[in-house]
């Protein structure tokens, strides 16, 4: 199937989710959006601690939690003893950045594709730490080797103790090759944080496979779950020296335990991510990957048609399985974040498309997600409309 044909739609898909039917949702990359009967296994498991809260935390809940654990690492390749459930990816790296013990003179390396959160966690811990946070350039297109180049060649051995790097970028919905940057700073000693908050559910992943000393991925987004779940995998060297953001009851038992117990957190959202799975499943994981990749590709082709961007200008993903795509804006449109933020709203509110517009490279870009309950005439009906409203300014 090319660009040029919509997939089939999964039956009954799209009947799984309580989204406004009035509205375009084609922005899943986001904030996800939970199924039906995921809200209703965590809504019995909120009656369920509601109707006695003592006994809810204080009998069995730790080893439910480590249930839950163990079933989402194993369906990520990841070491269920090596992994702490956290609330999003953004937590999880700021739990690996307190853990390393900065000090002045060291540095952290980032791609001017990191997720802007993660880089304000990296810039503040280097502030407190005296360290320093460095950015390599990497060009919106570059090949696998040469994204690998120019991170192997911006690396400081001895001085960089920290590189992250995304496995699917956000801003720039583009696929790095992690796989081959881990064996590049692992040849300098130089530990890795992939940030993979977009890969669980829409890639196939085996996260022991990557080599990284620290991989962290949400499964809210791609992986049906509620939100607030994310799975933290850590190397054995390091497991150790996982240091906790907050201290509770649990923080003897060390890693993962004394991460993953934290007092009055509503736990029902990880108790119930397995059931997020288990409507992936059920729909087809290859199904599901397949119909969104292909629509989200549909998606690119049409609103880049409309807008006169010529195929050259398409950005691609770097693998045909991403359920994201870039569409180039007109030059002048959307250059800034706050300038991205109101074009958003206005598309929203004025044609009832939710999108995700981002300013990156001093441009702006049109993200386009895809997902079981979107619809090829959804996309359609935004190459309509877009144009015009790009050129008004009411």
């Amino acid at each position: 199937m090319s660009a040029a044909d919509p997939p089939l739609s999964i039956a009954g898909a799209r009947l799984l989710f309580s989204l406004d039917p009035a509205v375009s949702y084609l922005n899943h990359g986001s904030f996800g959006a939970m199924p039906i009967p995921v809200q209703r296994t965590q809504q019995r498991l909120r009656d369920e601690m509601e109707s006695n809260p003592v006994r809810f935390f204080s009998q069995g809940l730790h080893d439910r939690v480590a249930h839950t654990r163990r079933h989402l690492a194993t369906f990520l390749g990841a070491d269920p003893e090596g992994s702490a459930l956290v609330g999003n990816a953004t937590s999880g790296v700021a739990l690996v950045l307190q853990s390393l013990r900065l000090g002045s003179g060291d540095e952290v390396l980032l791609t001017d594709h990191s997720y802007g959160a993660v880089g304000f966690s990296v810039r503040r811990q280097c502030r407190r730490s005296g360290a320093t946070a460095r950015t390599v350039a990497i060009p919106l297109g570059a090949s696998e080797a040469e994204i690998v180049e120019r991170i192997r060649t911006a690396l400081r051995p001895g001085r960089t103790k920290l590189l992250v790097v995304d496995q699917l970028t956000s801003a720039t919905a583009t696929i790095f090759p992690v796989r081959a940057i881990a064996a590049a700073a692992r040849a300098h000693e130089i530990p890795v944080l992939v940030d993979a908050a977009h890969v669980p559910g829409m890639l196939p992943v085996d996260v022991n496979a990557i080599g990284a000393d620290f991989w962290v991925g949400n499964l809210h987004k791609w992986a049906f779950a509620p939100r607030g779940t994310a799975l933290l995998s850590v190397a054995p060297a390091w497991r150790r020296r996982i240091d906790p953001l907050v201290v509770s009851w649990e923080h003897d038992r060390g890693f993962p335990w004394h991460v993953e117990s934290q007092g009055t957190l509503d736990y029902t959202a990880w108790l119930s991510a397995p059931s997020g799975l288990f409507v992936l499943r059920t729909l087809g994981v290859d199904a599901v990957r397949q119909h969104n990749a292909a629509l989200a590709a549909y998606g690119q082709r049409v609103v880049a048609d409309a807008l006169g961007v010529a195929p050259e200008e398409r950005p691609e993903p770097g693998d045909p399985a991403a359920a994201m795509r870039l569409v180039p804006l007109p030059t002048g449109i959307a250059t800034t974040e706050p300038e991205a933020s109101v074009l958003r709203d206005r598309i929203a509110d004025k044609i009832s498309v939710v999108t995700a517009i981002n300013a990156w490279g001093g441009r702006g870009w049109l993200r386009l997600s895809a997902q079981v309950y979107n619809r090829p005439e959804e996309y359609d009906r935004l190459a309509e409309l877009l144009p015009g409203l790009l050129s008004t300014r009411d």
